[in-house]
């Protein structure tokens, strides 16, 4: 992860307080969004996807609505760090996603997200059902809350060197 990266991205998401992340699966389309402050991320909504336009228009309605800034996807990469199919397929969304919700894009490494998720649900004892509907915006908050934590870093860490 490139600290200029992701200065310009904040840089560029600016224009409105929240952040989204999105966790892109195949079937549905994990969302969670940061408190205005960007220093906190909770779990928003699943969209069921359809086709993309409905499924893009969706995403589009609550940037809109929450004052979205710019969005942190989830980009699944595999785990010796290669892009393969899914890293395609998610890098196609996005491109498309541009002309209909202009906004900055920050794709963030979500590998393991969805394991960690599951592992957390299954020790809070909850249901497989109940798992199948909350992991994706739950790995959603994940993968933001971890983009959040390491822009604040990196932020921090600027800030001290200036001081210094």
């Amino acid at each position: 992860m490139n600290r200029d990266d992701i200065a310009a991205f904040v840089a560029a998401s600016r224009g409105a307080p929240r952040l989204m992340g999105v966790d892109l699966g195949t079937k549905t389309i994990g969302l969670a969004l940061s408190d205005v402050g960007r220093q906190i991320a909770s779990s928003l909504e699943t969209i069921r996807r359809v086709k993309f336009t409905p499924d893009a228009g969706r995403l589009a309605e609550l940037c809109g609505r929450h004052q979205v800034g710019g969005l942190v996807i989830g980009l699944p990469l595999n785990m010796d760090g290669s892009e393969g199919p899914r890293v395609q397929s998610t890098r196609s969304f996005v491109r498309n996603l541009k002309p209909i919700l202009p906004l900055p894009v920050f794709f963030h490494d979500e590998r393991l997200s969805s394991a960690a998720v599951n592992r957390m649900l299954i020790e809070a004892d909850t249901s497989r059902a109940r798992r199948g509907e909350v992991v994706d915006k739950l790995a959603a908050a994940y993968i933001l809350q971890g983009f959040l934590d390491v822009m604040r870093g990196l932020l921090e860490a600027d800030e001290d060197s200036l001081a210094g």
